[in-house]
């Protein structure tokens, strides 16, 4: 009789949190859809997104595989290594973050790309605009002078270039070209070129003499960013030795001490209490690399 009160109590227990789970989930199923859209198709239009904006032509199917193989295909990998040495539990636990990590690393590697074509794109501003300037007073038009820049320049700018040249070639206006190049690009010295351009287009004025007066701005602005980049770099360095400093130390550990290791793996609190070290020490990094960063 007591056997079967305690049965009915857990299984009580375990019903109401699922009525409370159901109850939550009805009255907020909006909500839920859209967040699993976001993490599994919209994951994917992102990184989509994000490849195209780096003009690189990759398939979903393609994308799709790399995203499952990475998350899913990692986390059963962790599993199936610690499954030899019969540590079911530990790889399980941590397959489990290895496929969450999997899933969520994607998006910031794709960001980091656009963000280092985005200053590749900068450094090359000052050459573009002096091509610019030049073509125009040679008595070239816009398009013929953004062709020329197209023919002398290495990507990433002449790969802009380019695109509002096919555009404009399509029928675009070359106003909206510009504008879908600071869209593709948004950054003040952009923005500085692209509202120029437009307003110059339509008032009259000196496009040359303009671009000199921008080159020279974006120039003192480059000046200045790779100046504080020299400095960052002692910042990124020393982040980087107190990153790698738990995982060297732990892999000298368990290079000395196998036993030892082996008993902490079994061990679920010292797992967690590793997890916890290792989050601890990604929160470090991240808040460390928010410090450094510097906007100009």
């Amino acid at each position: 009789m007591e056997e079967f009160t305690l049965l009915l109590g857990k299984n009580g227990v375990i019903f109401a949190i699922g009525l409370v789970a159901f109850i939550w989930c009805y009255r907020n199923s909006i909500k839920v859809f859209n967040f699993i859209e976001t993490q599994t198709l919209g994951n994917r239009e992102y990184i989509m997104s994000r490849f195209e904006l780096l003009f690189l032509k990759v398939s979903e199917k393609h994308v799709t595989i790399v995203l499952l193989s990475i998350s899913f295909g990692l986390g059963l990998l962790v599993i199936a290594i610690f499954s030899i040495f019969g540590l079911y539990k530990t790889g399980i636990f941590l397959g489990a973050i290895a496929g969450f990590v999997g899933w969520k690393l994607p998006r910031p590697i794709v960001n980091f790309m656009v963000e280092q074509r985005i200053k590749k794109y900068q450094y090359q501003m000052v050459d573009a605009l002096n091509l610019l300037s030049n073509g125009i007073r040679a008595g070239l038009s816009v398009p013929q002078s953004l062709a020329m820049v197209v023919d002398e320049l290495p990507p990433p700018v002449s790969q802009e270039f380019n695109l509002m040249l096919q555009q404009n070639r399509i029928g675009v206006p070359l106003e909206e070209c510009f504008e879908n190049l600071l869209e593709r690009i948004p950054t003040e010295d952009n923005e500085m070129f692209v509202t120029s351009v437009n307003v110059l287009r339509e008032t009259g004025g000196n496009l040359a003499e303009t671009f000199d007066t921008i080159v020279e701005v974006i120039r003192e602005r480059v000046r200045l960013m790779q100046k504080i980049d020299t400095y960052v770099a002692q910042g990124k360095f020393q982040a980087a030795v107190i990153a790698l400093m738990p995982f060297v130390l732990g892999g000298v550990f368990m290079s000395t001490d196998p036993r030892a290791a082996e008993k902490i793996m079994g061990s679920p609190i010292a797992i967690a209490l590793l997890v916890g070290a290792v989050i601890m020490d990604l929160l470090g990094v991240y808040v460390i690399s928010k410090v450094i960063k510097i906007k100009v």
